[in-house]
Protein backbone atom coordinates (compact mmCIF):
# COMPACT_ATOMS: atom_id res chain seq x y z
CA UNK A 1 0.00 0.00 0.00
CA UNK A 2 0.50 3.35 -0.64
CA UNK A 3 -0.37 6.02 1.28
CA UNK A 4 -0.36 10.29 0.59
CA UNK A 5 -0.85 12.86 3.08
CA UNK A 6 -1.51 16.30 2.11
CA UNK A 7 -1.13 18.73 4.66
CA UNK A 8 -2.43 22.10 4.48
CA UNK A 9 -0.21 23.97 6.79
CA UNK A 10 -2.36 27.70 6.32
CA UNK A 11 -5.97 26.01 6.27
CA UNK A 12 -7.39 28.71 9.15
CA UNK A 13 -5.72 31.67 6.70
CA UNK A 14 -7.14 30.10 3.71
CA UNK A 15 -10.26 29.48 4.87
CA UNK A 16 -10.87 32.93 5.04
CA UNK A 17 -8.48 34.03 2.14
CA UNK A 18 -10.60 31.73 -0.22
CA UNK A 19 -14.14 33.63 0.72
CA UNK A 20 -12.51 37.19 -0.17
CA UNK A 21 -12.61 38.72 -3.43
CA UNK A 22 -9.31 41.16 -2.03
CA UNK A 23 -6.39 38.23 -1.37
CA UNK A 24 -3.89 41.14 -1.51
CA UNK A 25 -5.59 43.29 1.17
CA UNK A 26 -3.14 42.93 5.00
CA UNK A 27 -5.60 40.52 6.68
CA UNK A 28 -4.33 38.54 10.01
CA UNK A 29 -6.09 35.50 11.60
CA UNK A 30 -6.69 36.60 15.17
CA UNK A 31 -7.92 33.88 18.54
CA UNK A 32 -7.28 34.25 22.13
CA UNK A 33 -9.04 35.84 25.43
CA UNK A 34 -10.81 39.28 25.15
CA UNK A 35 -8.03 40.38 27.11
CA UNK A 36 -4.98 39.66 24.75
CA UNK A 37 -5.95 38.77 21.40
CA UNK A 38 -2.72 37.09 19.29
CA UNK A 39 -2.30 37.19 15.71
CA UNK A 40 -2.51 33.22 14.67
CA UNK A 41 -1.74 33.95 11.07
CA UNK A 42 -1.18 36.65 8.70
CA UNK A 43 -1.00 36.39 4.87
CA UNK A 44 1.81 38.08 2.54
CA UNK A 45 0.80 41.55 2.26
CA UNK A 46 0.30 41.54 6.51
CA UNK A 47 3.66 40.04 6.92
CA UNK A 48 4.91 43.11 4.85
CA UNK A 49 4.21 45.48 6.97
CA UNK A 50 6.11 43.58 9.56
CA UNK A 51 3.21 41.75 11.33
CA UNK A 52 3.97 37.97 12.49
CA UNK A 53 1.80 35.29 13.71
CA UNK A 54 2.32 35.35 17.63
CA UNK A 55 2.53 38.58 18.03
CA UNK A 56 -0.51 40.32 20.09
CA UNK A 57 -2.75 42.74 18.74
CA UNK A 58 -1.97 45.52 20.39
CA UNK A 59 1.82 45.18 19.39
CA UNK A 60 0.73 44.81 15.88
CA UNK A 61 -1.54 47.74 15.98
CA UNK A 62 1.17 50.01 17.18
CA UNK A 63 3.19 48.73 14.45
CA UNK A 64 1.60 49.23 11.67
CA UNK A 65 -2.36 50.15 10.24
CA UNK A 66 -3.97 49.64 7.47
CA UNK A 67 -4.91 45.21 8.17
CA UNK A 68 -7.91 43.77 8.35
CA UNK A 69 -8.90 41.53 11.31
CA UNK A 70 -11.04 38.31 11.66
CA UNK A 71 -11.27 36.21 14.08
CA UNK A 72 -10.34 31.83 13.98
CA UNK A 73 -13.61 30.29 13.39
CA UNK A 74 -12.93 26.52 14.18
CA UNK A 75 -16.28 25.25 12.47
CA UNK A 76 -15.45 27.07 9.12
CA UNK A 77 -12.55 25.10 9.31
CA UNK A 78 -13.89 21.92 10.20
CA UNK A 79 -16.79 22.37 7.25
CA UNK A 80 -13.88 23.01 5.00
CA UNK A 81 -11.66 19.81 6.10
CA UNK A 82 -15.07 17.06 5.40
CA UNK A 83 -14.95 19.58 2.32
CA UNK A 84 -11.76 18.69 1.42
CA UNK A 85 -12.25 14.96 2.63
CA UNK A 86 -15.91 14.56 0.09
CA UNK A 87 -13.07 15.89 -2.64
CA UNK A 88 -10.25 13.28 -2.11
CA UNK A 89 -12.87 10.90 -2.04
CA UNK A 90 -12.69 10.84 -6.11
CA UNK A 91 -9.18 9.67 -5.95
CA UNK A 92 -9.48 6.88 -3.00
CA UNK A 93 -11.82 4.83 -0.83
CA UNK A 94 -9.80 4.83 1.80
CA UNK A 95 -9.36 8.65 3.01
CA UNK A 96 -8.81 9.34 6.69
CA UNK A 97 -9.27 13.10 8.68
CA UNK A 98 -7.24 11.28 11.54
CA UNK A 99 -4.56 14.26 11.97
CA UNK A 100 -5.54 17.61 11.78
CA UNK A 101 -4.86 19.87 8.66
CA UNK A 102 -4.10 16.64 6.65
CA UNK A 103 -6.04 14.28 4.62
CA UNK A 104 -4.53 10.60 4.74
CA UNK A 105 -5.03 9.02 1.04
CA UNK A 106 -4.42 5.18 0.40
CA UNK A 107 -3.25 5.82 -3.55
CA UNK A 108 -1.72 2.57 -3.90
CA UNK A 109 -5.12 1.19 -5.97
CA UNK A 110 -5.35 4.16 -7.60
CA UNK A 111 -2.76 4.56 -9.66
CA UNK A 112 -3.68 2.76 -12.53
CA UNK A 113 -6.84 4.60 -12.97
CA UNK A 114 -5.50 8.10 -12.40
CA UNK A 115 -1.82 7.55 -13.66
CA UNK A 116 1.86 7.39 -12.54
CA UNK A 117 2.60 9.41 -9.24
CA UNK A 118 4.47 12.35 -10.78
CA UNK A 119 0.67 13.11 -13.02
CA UNK A 120 -1.31 12.08 -9.88
CA UNK A 121 0.59 14.31 -7.17
CA UNK A 122 0.26 17.46 -10.21
CA UNK A 123 -3.83 16.57 -10.72
CA UNK A 124 -4.11 16.97 -6.47
CA UNK A 125 -2.09 20.29 -6.49
CA UNK A 126 -3.76 21.96 -9.55
CA UNK A 127 -7.24 21.06 -8.17
CA UNK A 128 -6.39 22.20 -4.15
CA UNK A 129 -4.76 25.53 -6.11
CA UNK A 130 -8.39 26.19 -7.71
CA UNK A 131 -10.19 25.14 -4.23
CA UNK A 132 -7.90 28.03 -3.05
CA UNK A 133 -5.85 25.86 -0.58
CA UNK A 134 -1.72 25.83 -0.50
CA UNK A 135 -0.48 22.42 0.65
CA UNK A 136 2.08 19.81 1.12
CA UNK A 137 2.02 17.00 -0.57
CA UNK A 138 4.30 13.57 0.46
CA UNK A 139 4.01 9.71 -0.66
CA UNK A 140 5.31 7.08 1.99
CA UNK A 141 4.70 3.39 2.78
CA UNK A 142 2.82 3.74 5.94
CA UNK A 143 -0.04 6.99 6.60
CA UNK A 144 2.12 7.37 9.71
CA UNK A 145 5.43 8.07 8.10
CA UNK A 146 3.50 10.16 5.10
CA UNK A 147 2.10 12.18 7.93
CA UNK A 148 5.64 12.96 9.62
CA UNK A 149 7.92 13.15 6.36
CA UNK A 150 5.48 15.83 5.89
CA UNK A 151 6.69 18.03 8.51
CA UNK A 152 9.86 18.86 7.11
CA UNK A 153 9.21 18.19 2.81
CA UNK A 154 7.44 18.43 -0.31
CA UNK A 155 7.37 16.49 -2.90
CA UNK A 156 8.84 13.52 -1.39
CA UNK A 157 8.03 10.10 -2.73
CA UNK A 158 9.30 7.41 -0.94
CA UNK A 159 7.95 4.07 -2.25
CA UNK A 160 9.25 1.53 0.15
CA UNK A 161 10.19 0.86 3.68
CA UNK A 162 13.63 0.66 3.70
CA UNK A 163 13.65 3.84 1.63
CA UNK A 164 10.75 5.02 4.36
CA UNK A 165 13.44 4.71 7.42
CA UNK A 166 16.26 6.22 5.72
CA UNK A 167 14.65 9.57 5.25
CA UNK A 168 12.74 9.38 8.31
CA UNK A 169 16.59 8.74 10.50
CA UNK A 170 16.80 11.90 9.41
CA UNK A 171 14.41 14.05 10.97
CA UNK A 172 14.48 16.48 13.82
CA UNK A 173 13.43 14.66 16.63
CA UNK A 174 10.94 17.20 17.63
CA UNK A 175 9.13 17.39 13.70
CA UNK A 176 8.43 13.62 14.25
CA UNK A 177 5.06 13.50 16.30
CA UNK A 178 6.30 11.86 19.75
CA UNK A 179 4.67 13.61 22.97
CA UNK A 180 6.09 17.05 23.64
CA UNK A 181 7.81 15.54 26.89
CA UNK A 182 9.82 12.40 25.29
CA UNK A 183 11.06 14.96 22.49
CA UNK A 184 12.35 16.94 24.86
CA UNK A 185 13.99 14.21 26.98
CA UNK A 186 15.82 12.91 24.05
CA UNK A 187 16.96 16.49 23.25
CA UNK A 188 18.18 16.47 27.16
CA UNK A 189 20.16 13.17 25.99
CA UNK A 190 21.88 14.62 23.01
CA UNK A 191 19.46 13.03 21.03
CA UNK A 192 18.94 15.37 18.06
CA UNK A 193 17.60 13.17 15.15
CA UNK A 194 15.32 10.06 14.78
CA UNK A 195 18.21 7.62 13.62
CA UNK A 196 19.90 8.22 16.95
CA UNK A 197 16.76 7.30 19.27
CA UNK A 198 16.01 4.11 16.53
CA UNK A 199 19.40 2.89 17.80
CA UNK A 200 18.31 2.71 20.96
CA UNK A 201 18.11 -0.86 22.45
CA UNK A 202 13.88 -1.19 22.68
CA UNK A 203 14.76 -2.65 26.30
CA UNK A 204 16.26 0.69 27.36
CA UNK A 205 13.35 2.61 25.57
CA UNK A 206 10.38 0.89 27.32
CA UNK A 207 12.00 1.41 30.45
CA UNK A 208 12.52 4.98 30.34
CA UNK A 209 8.96 6.27 28.06
CA UNK A 210 5.97 5.67 28.05
CA UNK A 211 4.22 2.40 25.65
CA UNK A 212 3.14 5.43 23.87
CA UNK A 213 6.34 6.70 22.88
CA UNK A 214 6.91 2.77 21.38
CA UNK A 215 3.57 2.93 19.45
CA UNK A 216 3.97 5.89 17.98
CA UNK A 217 7.95 4.80 16.68
CA UNK A 218 6.54 1.52 15.28
CA UNK A 219 3.61 2.65 13.84
CA UNK A 220 6.25 5.58 12.38
CA UNK A 221 8.24 2.74 11.12
CA UNK A 222 5.64 0.14 9.82
CA UNK A 223 5.89 -2.31 12.18
CA UNK A 224 2.40 -1.68 13.72
CA UNK A 225 -0.48 -0.57 11.84
CA UNK A 226 -2.11 2.42 12.62
CA UNK A 227 -6.27 2.12 13.21
CA UNK A 228 -8.22 4.81 11.26
CA UNK A 229 -11.51 5.54 10.05
CA UNK A 230 -12.24 6.36 7.04
CA UNK A 231 -14.49 9.48 5.29
CA UNK A 232 -17.89 8.25 4.55
CA UNK A 233 -19.65 10.87 2.61
CA UNK A 234 -23.15 12.63 3.27
CA UNK A 235 -25.81 12.54 1.40
CA UNK A 236 -26.57 15.82 1.10
CA UNK A 237 -24.50 19.05 0.81
CA UNK A 238 -24.97 22.07 3.03
CA UNK A 239 -22.93 25.27 2.89
CA UNK A 240 -23.01 28.67 4.37
CA UNK A 241 -20.91 31.70 4.10
CA UNK A 242 -20.84 34.57 6.50
CA UNK A 243 -20.81 38.06 4.34
CA UNK A 244 -19.96 39.94 7.50
CA UNK A 245 -21.23 43.00 5.87
CA UNK A 246 -24.61 43.61 4.02
CA UNK A 247 -24.44 43.21 0.66
CA UNK A 248 -27.42 45.38 -1.56
CA UNK A 249 -26.29 44.24 -5.20
CA UNK A 250 -26.35 40.68 -7.14
CA UNK A 251 -22.84 41.91 -7.83
CA UNK A 252 -20.92 41.53 -4.63
CA UNK A 253 -22.84 38.46 -4.19
CA UNK A 254 -21.13 36.66 -7.51
CA UNK A 255 -18.36 36.06 -5.96
CA UNK A 256 -19.21 34.02 -2.95
CA UNK A 257 -21.48 32.36 -5.05
CA UNK A 258 -19.40 30.87 -7.64
CA UNK A 259 -16.75 30.02 -4.53
CA UNK A 260 -19.62 27.97 -2.98
CA UNK A 261 -20.63 26.47 -6.40
CA UNK A 262 -17.07 25.35 -7.14
CA UNK A 263 -17.12 23.76 -3.46
CA UNK A 264 -20.15 21.79 -4.51
CA UNK A 265 -18.76 21.11 -7.68
CA UNK A 266 -15.98 19.34 -6.04
CA UNK A 267 -18.24 17.66 -3.49
CA UNK A 268 -20.26 16.05 -6.57
CA UNK A 269 -17.48 14.72 -8.17
CA UNK A 270 -15.82 13.24 -5.01
CA UNK A 271 -18.73 11.19 -4.74
CA UNK A 272 -19.56 10.56 -8.34
CA UNK A 273 -22.91 12.07 -8.52
CA UNK A 274 -24.48 15.26 -9.77
CA UNK A 275 -27.39 17.82 -8.86
CA UNK A 276 -30.73 18.12 -10.37
CA UNK A 277 -31.57 20.90 -7.82
CA UNK A 278 -30.17 23.14 -4.76
CA UNK A 279 -31.55 26.38 -3.08
CA UNK A 280 -29.76 29.25 -2.42
CA UNK A 281 -30.90 31.27 1.07
CA UNK A 282 -30.21 34.98 1.10
CA UNK A 283 -30.33 35.35 4.95
CA UNK A 284 -30.70 39.11 5.63
CA UNK A 285 -30.65 40.63 9.12
CA UNK A 286 -34.42 40.49 9.46
CA UNK A 287 -37.17 39.14 7.71
CA UNK A 288 -37.18 35.15 6.46
CA UNK A 289 -34.50 34.21 4.21
CA UNK A 290 -35.17 35.09 0.13
CA UNK A 291 -34.85 31.10 -1.45
CA UNK A 292 -33.87 31.02 -5.01
CA UNK A 293 -34.80 27.56 -6.46
CA UNK A 294 -32.20 26.31 -9.22
CA UNK A 295 -33.55 23.04 -11.02
CA UNK A 296 -32.41 21.36 -14.02
CA UNK A 297 -33.72 18.55 -16.13
CA UNK A 298 -30.97 16.28 -16.10
CA UNK A 299 -27.94 15.72 -13.07
CA UNK A 300 -25.33 18.22 -13.65
CA UNK A 301 -21.71 18.71 -11.73
CA UNK A 302 -19.74 21.43 -13.69
CA UNK A 303 -18.66 24.42 -11.33
CA UNK A 304 -18.97 26.50 -14.14
CA UNK A 305 -22.45 25.66 -15.75
CA UNK A 306 -23.97 25.44 -12.52
CA UNK A 307 -22.41 29.17 -11.93
CA UNK A 308 -24.28 30.11 -14.78
CA UNK A 309 -27.49 29.18 -14.07
CA UNK A 310 -27.53 30.27 -10.49
CA UNK A 311 -26.52 33.53 -11.67
CA UNK A 312 -29.24 33.43 -14.72
CA UNK A 313 -31.98 33.27 -11.72
CA UNK A 314 -30.12 36.11 -9.71
CA UNK A 315 -30.27 38.88 -11.51
CA UNK A 316 -33.59 39.55 -12.12
CA UNK A 317 -33.98 38.99 -8.33
CA UNK A 318 -35.40 42.22 -6.78
CA UNK A 319 -33.84 42.18 -3.43
CA UNK A 320 -36.16 42.94 -0.59
CA UNK A 321 -33.39 43.76 2.32
CA UNK A 322 -29.49 43.46 2.17
CA UNK A 323 -27.96 40.36 2.50
CA UNK A 324 -26.12 39.37 5.30
CA UNK A 325 -25.36 35.47 4.57
CA UNK A 326 -25.50 33.02 1.78
CA UNK A 327 -26.54 29.12 2.42
CA UNK A 328 -26.50 26.60 -0.32
CA UNK A 329 -28.55 23.02 -0.13
CA UNK A 330 -28.69 20.51 -2.03
CA UNK A 331 -30.95 17.67 -1.48
CA UNK A 332 -31.42 15.85 -4.81
CA UNK A 333 -28.21 14.58 -5.63
CA UNK A 334 -28.94 11.65 -8.53
CA UNK A 335 -26.20 9.76 -10.26
CA UNK A 336 -24.69 11.30 -12.53
CA UNK A 337 -23.88 9.79 -16.33
CA UNK A 338 -21.60 12.06 -19.06
CA UNK A 339 -22.78 13.25 -21.95
CA UNK A 340 -21.36 10.65 -25.12
CA UNK A 341 -19.27 12.55 -27.45
CA UNK A 342 -17.98 11.48 -30.45
CA UNK A 343 -14.00 11.47 -30.92
CA UNK A 344 -14.01 14.04 -33.41
CA UNK A 345 -16.20 16.62 -32.39
CA UNK A 346 -17.22 18.68 -35.47
CA UNK A 347 -18.83 21.41 -33.53
CA UNK A 348 -16.75 24.98 -32.94
CA UNK A 349 -15.08 25.28 -29.75
CA UNK A 350 -17.27 27.94 -28.77
CA UNK A 351 -20.63 26.47 -29.49
CA UNK A 352 -22.20 24.62 -26.77
CA UNK A 353 -24.18 21.28 -26.17
CA UNK A 354 -27.69 21.87 -26.71
CA UNK A 355 -28.09 20.39 -23.09
CA UNK A 356 -25.92 23.73 -21.57
CA UNK A 357 -27.64 25.90 -23.61
CA UNK A 358 -31.06 25.06 -22.46
CA UNK A 359 -30.56 24.95 -19.05
CA UNK A 360 -28.93 28.96 -19.85
CA UNK A 361 -32.09 29.52 -21.71
CA UNK A 362 -34.08 28.34 -18.43
CA UNK A 363 -32.22 30.36 -15.92
CA UNK A 364 -32.18 33.75 -18.51
CA UNK A 365 -36.32 33.53 -19.30
CA UNK A 366 -37.89 31.28 -16.67
CA UNK A 367 -39.02 27.70 -16.44
CA UNK A 368 -42.18 28.34 -18.69
CA UNK A 369 -40.23 29.77 -21.58
CA UNK A 370 -38.79 27.12 -22.66
CA UNK A 371 -40.75 23.36 -24.03
CA UNK A 372 -40.28 20.90 -25.72
CA UNK A 373 -42.60 19.46 -28.40
CA UNK A 374 -44.40 16.13 -28.14
CA UNK A 375 -45.90 14.38 -31.20
CA UNK A 376 -49.92 13.59 -30.95
CA UNK A 377 -51.91 10.69 -32.80
CA UNK A 378 -53.75 13.34 -35.12
CA UNK A 379 -52.67 13.82 -38.98
CA UNK A 380 -53.29 17.39 -38.83
CA UNK A 381 -50.17 19.17 -38.74
CA UNK A 382 -51.78 22.21 -36.10
CA UNK A 383 -53.07 19.56 -34.03
CA UNK A 384 -49.99 17.25 -34.31
CA UNK A 385 -47.99 18.26 -31.53
CA UNK A 386 -48.33 20.07 -27.99
CA UNK A 387 -45.59 21.70 -25.63
CA UNK A 388 -44.30 19.60 -22.52
CA UNK A 389 -42.06 19.77 -20.16
CA UNK A 390 -38.63 19.58 -21.10
CA UNK A 391 -37.60 16.09 -20.83
CA UNK A 392 -40.76 14.38 -20.80
CA UNK A 393 -40.85 11.04 -23.24
CA UNK A 394 -43.46 11.53 -25.50
CA UNK A 395 -45.75 8.26 -26.65
CA UNK A 396 -45.31 8.71 -30.37
CA UNK A 397 -42.30 8.81 -32.32
CA UNK A 398 -42.07 10.21 -35.75
CA UNK A 399 -39.73 9.71 -38.73
CA UNK A 400 -37.39 12.28 -38.83
CA UNK A 401 -38.40 14.69 -41.75
CA UNK A 402 -41.29 13.26 -42.44
CA UNK A 403 -43.79 16.60 -41.08
CA UNK A 404 -41.86 20.31 -41.07
CA UNK A 405 -40.13 21.87 -38.31
CA UNK A 406 -41.43 24.49 -37.85
CA UNK A 407 -45.32 25.48 -38.40
CA UNK A 408 -46.79 28.87 -39.21
CA UNK A 409 -49.21 30.42 -36.84
CA UNK A 410 -51.36 31.21 -39.62
CA UNK A 411 -51.28 29.31 -43.10
CA UNK A 412 -49.79 32.34 -45.71
CA UNK A 413 -51.17 32.38 -49.22
CA UNK A 414 -48.91 31.55 -52.03
CA UNK A 415 -48.97 32.60 -55.44
CA UNK A 416 -48.87 29.98 -58.10
CA UNK A 417 -44.98 31.89 -59.44
CA UNK A 418 -41.73 31.67 -57.39
CA UNK A 419 -42.10 27.54 -56.39
CA UNK A 420 -42.33 24.28 -57.52
CA UNK A 421 -43.79 21.17 -56.24
CA UNK A 422 -42.10 18.07 -55.04
CA UNK A 423 -43.74 14.93 -55.47
CA UNK A 424 -46.86 13.71 -55.29
CA UNK A 425 -49.53 14.61 -53.35
CA UNK A 426 -50.34 13.55 -49.76
CA UNK A 427 -54.73 13.70 -48.66
CA UNK A 428 -55.43 14.25 -45.02
CA UNK A 429 -59.12 14.26 -44.05
CA UNK A 430 -59.51 14.42 -40.49
CA UNK A 431 -61.01 16.04 -37.44
CA UNK A 432 -64.94 15.40 -38.26
CA UNK A 433 -65.00 14.55 -34.07
CA UNK A 434 -63.74 17.61 -33.09
CA UNK A 435 -65.95 20.20 -35.31
CA UNK A 436 -62.67 20.63 -37.13
CA UNK A 437 -63.05 18.85 -40.36
CA UNK A 438 -60.67 19.36 -43.03
CA UNK A 439 -59.83 17.94 -46.52
CA UNK A 440 -56.21 18.70 -47.40
CA UNK A 441 -54.07 17.96 -50.11
CA UNK A 442 -50.36 18.55 -49.09
CA UNK A 443 -47.16 19.22 -50.78
CA UNK A 444 -43.57 19.35 -50.38
CA UNK A 445 -42.54 22.45 -52.14
CA UNK A 446 -39.05 24.23 -52.68
CA UNK A 447 -38.89 28.31 -53.92
CA UNK A 448 -36.92 30.10 -56.06
CA UNK A 449 -33.90 30.28 -52.78
CA UNK A 450 -34.25 26.76 -52.38
CA UNK A 451 -35.97 26.62 -49.09
CA UNK A 452 -38.77 23.64 -48.78
CA UNK A 453 -42.05 23.90 -47.03
CA UNK A 454 -45.42 22.13 -46.68
CA UNK A 455 -48.32 23.51 -48.25
CA UNK A 456 -51.46 22.15 -48.78
CA UNK A 457 -54.82 22.99 -51.38
CA UNK A 458 -58.10 23.37 -49.31
CA UNK A 459 -60.65 20.67 -51.04
CA UNK A 460 -63.22 21.92 -49.79
CA UNK A 461 -63.14 25.39 -50.89
CA UNK A 462 -60.78 25.83 -54.54
CA UNK A 463 -57.86 28.35 -53.80
CA UNK A 464 -54.22 28.71 -53.81
CA UNK A 465 -52.04 26.62 -52.13
CA UNK A 466 -51.72 27.75 -48.14
CA UNK A 467 -48.03 27.13 -47.55
CA UNK A 468 -48.62 25.83 -43.29
CA UNK A 469 -44.43 24.94 -41.93
CA UNK A 470 -40.97 24.80 -43.08
CA UNK A 471 -38.82 21.92 -43.33
CA UNK A 472 -35.07 22.41 -41.69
Amino acid sequence: MLWACILLPQLALDTVLRERDDPDTPLVLIGGPTQRRVLQAVNPAAAALGLRAGQTLTAARALADGFTCVEADGKRIEQLQQLLAAWAYRFSAQVSLHYPRALLLEVGSSLQLFGPWPLFEARLRQELGELGLRQRIVLASNPVAARMLANGHDGLAVTCAEEARAVLARMPIERVGLPQEAAEAFARMGLRQLGQVMALPRDALAKRFSAQVQLHLDQLLGLRNLGLAFYQPPDRFEARLELNFDVESHQALLFPLRRMLNDLGAFLAGRDCGVQRFCLHLEHAEGPDTQLQVGLLAAERDAGMLFELAKGRLEPLQLRAPVRNLRLVADDLPPFVPQHQALFDPRAQQAQPWEQLRERLRARLGDEAVKGLSAQADHRPECAWQAVEQGARASLQLMPGSRPGWLLPTPLALDDAGHRLLGQAERIESGWWDGGDVRRDYYRIETREGLRGWAYRDLSQPGPLWLQGWFA
